[in-house]
């Protein structure tokens, strides 16, 4: 009986498995795009409501500038993937929230905040493009999706997943949070070491493709990681830890993102 309960449940996973785009590796997703994206809708407002959003013009306008320009060559090199239905449901926002946080972050669907306290490590918009490439890609690879059924394997042991949705049950709100990497450190799930690697690879990809210089994440990670040991390190290396590799992973993959790159 429990080889069958087992192998039920094998074969229950294994139907809720599905491809990241572009990078092909398998991931558990036990929530659909739409669920997710509204999900993660619905936080996002409640988290933007909050606040408070920054007024300064230079930081909001930096922000969206960077954000739009990232977001047209996400959309474009799925276009050439032949892949643009995996970006169905989005409708883009960038905001900045005044915050001494240093940390950033993209919901599913495109939903984008900036905490003014990253903005003296990303220095300018060069090293601002490091980090919004970096977490969009995170979205596009619906890293987002797959901690949060991860998480409810967890809670719900893979049962009652549906109910605990349709509810939006504080839990779950809680949940998505944690997932989308929003709010306190504490609690916060971690990026594993595959999805740091896909977000970084499709991360220079990315910014190369808005016009922005890839090498730029070699001097960005350099900066962060030197907070990493501080009595504060940023919330930001909270929810996406170093693998000890990260800065030679990335040059390594420097010279494919260098063939996307065109200055503007």
């Amino acid at each position: 009986m429990f080889k069958k309960l087992a192998l039920l449940a094998s074969l229950t996973f294994m139907a809720a498995c599905t491809t990241v785009p572009i990078t092909g590796r398998r991931q558990l997703s036990l929530v659909s795009d739409s669920e997710i994206n509204t999900l993660a809708a619905t936080q996002y407002r409640e988290v933007i409501a909050k606040g408070p959003l920054s007024t300064n013009p230079e930081y909001v306008g930096m922000v969206r500038r960077v954000g739009q320009r990232i977001q047209h060559a996400v959309e474009e090199y799925f276009r050439q993937q032949n892949a643009s239905d995996q970006l169905a449901g989005y409708q883009w926002e960038f905001n900045v929230i005044e915050d001494k946080q240093q940390n950033a972050w993209c919901m599913p669907g495109g939903k984008v905040a900036v905490y003014t306290g990253i903005l003296p490590i990303t220095q300018d918009e060069n090293g601002l493009a490091v980090v919004m490439a970096h977490e969009i890609a995170h979205a596009v690879a619906k890293h987002g999706s797959e901690r949060m059924s991860q998480g409810l394997v967890q809670q719900l042991g893979g049962q009652a997943l549906s109910a605990a949705l349709s509810t939006n049950a504080p839990a779950t709100q809680q949940l998505a949070l944690q997932a989308f990497g929003v709010g306190s450190s504490i609690g916060l799930l971690k990026y594993g070491r595959n999805q740091e690697s896909e977000a970084d690879h499709l991360g220079l990809i990315f910014m190369a493709m808005a016009g922005y210089n890839p090498d730029g994440a070699i001097t960005f990670w350099q900066r962060m990681e030197a907070r990493e040991n501080q009595a504060s390190p940023p919330e930001f290396l909270s929810t996406h830890p170093s693998s000890g590799t990260r800065i030679a992973d990335i040059q390594r993959e420097l010279p494919e993102a260098r063939k996307y790159y065109k200055p503007r």
